[in-house]
C-alpha cells in the first residue's frame, strides 16, 4: 500500500436493524423535485421526462440521535425528510426489474439544506453544491431490510409540530425507475445510497429545535439542532 501524506479518512457506516455488521457508505445521490407538491412550493415545474440529481459527500453523514451545529454560512437552514435506498449489487444500464432487485435495504433520511444559498444559486443558474453538500447535512436512521415499498406515510415534526406529511406513492419517479435511470450514467455499486426526494412542507429550523422523522415500517430518525458552528 502506498504511504499517504495525511491520515486516510474512514468512510461512514450506517447501522442496520437486526444486523451486527453495518452498511459502508460509498456515495450519496440525491433526487431533486420528486414530489409534485414540493416542486410547486419551490416555484418549479416537474419535468416528467427524466429525474435530475445532486450529490452529497459521504463525509456529510450524521447518524440519528445526534446533535449537530447550526450550519455555517446560512440564515435559513431547512429540513427535508426522504426515503433512502441502499444498494446491494453492482448495476450498469439496468432495467427497472434489475434495479428493484438491487435494493438491499431502505431507511429514513434528512437532506439538510442551506436554502438561502440554494435559492441564490438557482437564480444565477449555478451549482447547488454550497446549499446542499456540507458537513452534517446527510442524516440517516438505521437501515432496514425486507421493506416493501408501497404507499407508506412519510412524516416529519419539529418540536412535536407536523411540518411534512406525505406518502411514498406520491413520488413522481418510483424507486426502480430512479435506480435504473441513474445506472445509465454511473456504475452503481454496493454502498451507494439514493435519497429519493422530499414531500411538501419543508421549512426552517433554529438552534434548540428537535426534528423527528418517520416512514411507516422503518426505524425513526431524531436530530437536535445545536448552536451555530
Amino acid at each position: 500500500m502506498t504511504q499517504t501524506l495525511f491520515p486516510t479518512p474512514t468512510l461512514p457506516v450506517l447501522p442496520v436493524e437486526g444486523e451486527t455488521a453495518g452498511y459502508p457508505v460509498r456515495r450519496i445521490f440525491c433526487v431533486g423535485r420528486n414530489y409534485a407538491a414540493h416542486a410547486a412550493e419551490m416555484g418549479a415545474q416537474v419535468d416528467r421526462e427524466a429525474p435530475f440529481y445532486f450529490t452529497k459527500s459521504p463525509f456529510a453523514v450524521v447518524l440519528s440521535g445526534a446533535t449537530v451545529a447550526y450550519a455555517p454560512g446560512t440564515q435559513n437552514l431547512h429540513h427535508e425528510v426522504e426515503l433512502v435506498l441502499a444498494l446491494g449489487a453492482a448495476l450498469f444500464r439496468a432495467t427497472p426489474e434489475q434495479a428493484q432487485a438491487a435494493i438491499w435495504a431502505c431507511g429514513c433520511g434528512l437532506d439538510m439544506t442551506r436554502r438561502d444559498l440554494q435559492n441564490g444559486f438557482k437564480d444565477k443558474r449555478l451549482s447547488w453544491d454550497l446549499g446542499k453538500d456540507f458537513e452534517e447535512s446527510a442524516v440517516f436512521a438505521p437501515l432496514a431490510r425486507g421493506f416493501a415499498l408501497a404507499a407508506q406515510r412519510i412524516h416529519l415534526e419539529v418540536n412535536g409540530e407536523t411540518r411534512q406529511d406525505g406518502r411514498l406513492d406520491d413520488m413522481i419517479w418510483s424507486a426502480a425507475e430512479l435506480i435504473a435511470h441513474l445506472s445509465q450514467y454511473y456504475h452503481l455499486q454496493p454502498g451507494d445510497l439514493i435519497m429519493t426526494g422530499t414531500p411538501s412542507g419543508v421549512g426552517p429550523v433554529v438552534p434548540g429545535d428537535v426534528i423527528t422523522a418517520t416512514i411507516d415500517g422503518l426505524p425513526p430518525l431524531r436530530l437536535t439542532i445545536g448552536a451555530p458552528a
